[in-house]
């Protein structure tokens, strides 16, 4: 699994987030050993106390958990967990801006609805 780090953000986040990208997607399932923090610092080339650093993040909130002398694993409900802080950052982000916006064009709720399912069924 190749991971892609830009300068933009501190290093130990994208890893945390990527991470989580590949538990999303399925790579590294709930209850599943992810590669150790040696591993990682190879693949990305980066120092392994950055990567340790992201897992211990993750580690705080519940997505992953050690096992003494194993390793890292994902935790049960980590796929939820994740779901739910990124909907409610997407929500922040984009949605709530997105509304005042609508808002300040004066734009009704309706309007707003019909743009969006224009996207989805233009396919963008």
């Amino acid at each position: 699994m190749a991971f892609a780090l830009d300068d933009s953000r501190p290093i130990y986040i994208q890893i945390a987030e990527q991470i989580e990208d590949a538990i999303l997607s399925g790579a590294y399932p709930e209850e599943s050993q992810i590669p150790s923090t040696t591993e990682f610092s190879a693949i990305c080339r980066i120092n392994p106390a950055t990567v340790l650093k992201g897992f211990n993040l993750l580690v705080e909130r519940q997505i992953l958990y050690k096992k003494r002398g194993l390793g890292m694993f994902v935790s049960p409900g980590a796929i939820q967990a994740i779901t739910a802080t990124r909907k409610e950052r997407f929500y922040e982000s984009y949605v709530r801006p997105l509304a005042a916006e609508a808002h300040k064009l004066g734009l009704r709720e309706e309007d707003l609805t019909q743009m969006i399912k224009r996207c989805y069924t233009d396919g963008k």
